[in-house]
C-alpha cells in the first residue's frame, strides 16, 4: 500500500502572489512543483500555471474557463510550452477539460490549492497585494476597503474587495497587525501583485494615514438637475458586452409553449413535508424543470451541442446554468452533471449557488462552462419574454409566472395554473423541428412527472 502524504511547496515571481501548492505523487516520494510563465497564442501577458501529478498524469488546476483552451495547454502534440516542459522531464502529459479537473479536485479533498497573497517586506511592515484572480482575469476594480488605517486585522482577514468581470474577490491580510496605510484608492484598476495597503506586524503604534483635504464648498442654490451619471460596474459592462456579442453572433429565434402546472404543484404539495424531513431542503419547482430540461436535452442532443468554427461539438455531459439576478448584476452559476442528480441534489445545489450569488462569494469555477441555461423571470412577475442565449451555449429556456387561466379540460372550462415557457435557440445549428420537439418534451414531463420514472 502506498501512503500519499501532502507536501507543501511554495513558488512565485517578484511581487506577484506566491502560491502554496499541496499535492502528492504516488510513484515518487519527492513531489515535483510545476510553475512557469506562459506566453501562448498571442497572449503576451504573464500567466502562472499551477498543476499537480496524480499517478502519471499532469492535471491542470488554473487555466482559462474555455475548455478547448485548457485542452490545448496540455495537449500531447507538444505544440504548447506546457507539453514541452513537462514532456522534457519524462512525465507523460494527459489532456483534461477544465470541468474534469474541477470534478477531480472536488472528489479528492486532500489534494487542494491554497493561495495567500502577499509581498514580503523587511522589518515590521508587510505589503498587502492583489491576489491571483483566475487564469482568465487580468485586472479588476478596487470596489471597497473593509478595513481602514488604525484597524486591527488578523492573518487572512479580508481587508478589501476587488470587483472583476465575473466575481468579487477578497484581498486578505498576509499577517496579523494594524493597517498602517492605504496606498490605493477605491475605483483604481489593479492587477495581481498591485500593492493596496501596508500593515504593521507589531501593531504597537497606530499610524493613521493623513486624510485627503477636501475643499469646503460654499453654500449655493440647489441644483435643478434631476439626473446623475455613475460609472458602470465591471460586472455590468461584462454582461452588456456578452449579451451584445450574443445578439451579433447567433441567429436567434424563439419558440413558445404553455404548461399546465397542476401535476407538478400537486406533487410538491403532497410530498413537501416528507421531502424536507428526509433531505433537509425544500422541494421547489426549479428541480422539476431542471429534470425536464435534462430529459429534453437527452431526447434532442443537438440543443446541447455548440458550433466551433466549421465543426459541431456534441457534449457528452449536461451542465445546467441557472441565471440568478443579484443587486450587482446577472450571474449564471452552473449545476454540473445534472443528468446524474436527483431532485434533492438539484435543490441543494441551486440553494447553495443562489446564496453564494447573493452574497458575492461565487468562484470562477462555479460559473465556468455550462451547456444549457434556464432563466426564471417568473420570480419577478414576468408573463412572457424572449431570453438571450448565454454564449458559448446554443439555447436557453425561459420560465415565467404562473397565472390561473380558463382552460378546456375534457370538454369543460376549468381554471388551471398555467405558465408560458420560451426556448431561444441558435437557428444556425438547431432547426425549428428540433426546437419545438424539445419544448414539447419539457411540457410533457412537467405536466406528467411520472414520465421520468418510466422513461417515456
Amino acid at each position: 500500500m502506498i501512503l500519499l502524504k501532502p507536501v507543501p511547496l511554495s513558488f512565485g515571481l517578484g511581487i506577484v502572489p506566491l502560491f502554496s501548492l499541496y499535492f502528492s505523487r504516488s510513484f515518487d516520494p519527492n513531489p515535483f512543483p510545476f510553475s512557469y510563465i506562459l506566453k501562448h497564442r498571442g497572449y503576451n501577458k504573464r500567466r502562472k500555471l499551477c498543476g499537480l501529478f496524480q499517478g502519471e498524469e499532469f492535471l491542470l488546476l488554473h487555466s482559462s474557463s474555455n475548455e478547448a483552451y485548457a485542452k490545448t495547454l496540455v495537449s500531447r502534440k507538444g505544440t504548447s510550452q506546457v507539453a514541452g516542459i513537462v514532456g522534457s522531464l519524462g512525465f507523460p502529459v494527459g489532456s483534461r477539460p477544465l470541468r474534469d479537473v474541477i470534478s477531480f479536485v472536488q472528489r479528492y479533498p486532500p489534494i487542494f490549492v491554497h493561495t495567500r497573497s502577499f509581498s514580503a517586506d523587511s522589518g515590521e511592515l508587510v505589503d498587502a497585494v492583489v491576489p491571483f484572480m483566475g487564469e482568465s482575469i487580468t485586472d479588476g476594480t478596487l470596489a471597497s476597503f473593509l478595513k481602514h488605517p488604525g484597524d486591527r486585522v488578523e492573518v487572512d482577514e479580508p481587508i478589501a474587495q476587488i470587483e472583476t468581470d465575473k466575481v468579487t474577490i477578497d484581498v486578505s491580510s498576509p499577517e496579523a497587525g494594524v493597517i498602517e496605510q492605504l496606498v490605493a484608492k477605491v475605483g483604481d484598476t489593479v492587477e495581481p501583485g498591485t500593492k493596496i495597503a501596508v500593515i504593521s506586524k507589531s501593531g504597537g503604534v497606530t499610524h493613521v494615514a493623513p486624510s485627503e483635504d477636501k475643499p469646503i464648498k460654499e453654500a449655493s442654490e440647489p441644483s435643478p438637475a434631476k439626473a446623475k451619471k455613475v460609472p458602470m460596474t465591471r460586472l455590468r459592462k461584462r454582461v452588456a458586452t456578452r449579451l451584445k456579442d450574443s445578439q451579433n453572433t447567433f441567429a436567434m429565434l424563439t419558440t413558445f409553449n404553455e404548461v399546465d402546472m397542476t401535476s407538478l404543484m400537486k406533487l410538491r404539495s403532497d410530498y413537501k413535508d416528507a421531502f424536507f424531513e428526509k433531505h433537509g431542503v425544500k422541494l421547489g419547482l426549479m428541480s422539476g424543470f431542471v429534470k425536464a430540461a435534462v430529459s429534453a436535452l437527452q431526447n434532442q442532443p443537438i440543443v446541447n451541442a455548440v458550433i466551433d468554427g466549421d465543426d459541431i461539438i456534441y457534449r457528452d455531459y449536461i451542465d445546467i446554468s441557472i441565471a440568478v439576478g443579484t443587486p450587482k448584476g446577472l450571474v449564471v452559476p452552473v449545476i454540473r452533471n445534472a443528468d446524474r442528480m436527483n431532485f434533492a441534489e438539484i435543490e441543494k445545489g441551486i440553494n447553495i449557488l443562489a446564496k453564494k450569488a447573493n452574497d458575492g462569494s461565487l468562484s470562477i469555477d462555479e460559473m465556468a462552462g455550462g451547456s444549457f441555461t434556464i432563466s426564471n423571470g417568473g420570480v419577478y412577475g414576468s408573463l412572457l419574454s424572449t431570453p438571450i442565449i448565454n454564449p458559448p451555449q446554443s439555447a436557453i429556456l425561459g420560465m415565467h409566472s404562473i397565472v390561473s387561466r380558463p382552460m378546456v379540460v375534457s370538454g369543460e372550462v376549468v381554471p388551471r395554473p398555467m405558465m408560458y415557457i420560451a426556448l431561444t435557440y441558435d437557428h444556425r445549428l438547431i432547426d425549428g423541428r428540433e426546437a419545438v420537439f424539445f419544448l414539447r418534451r419539457i411540457k410533457d414531463v412537467v405536466e406528467d412527472p411520472r414520465r421520468l420514472l418510466l422513461d417515456v
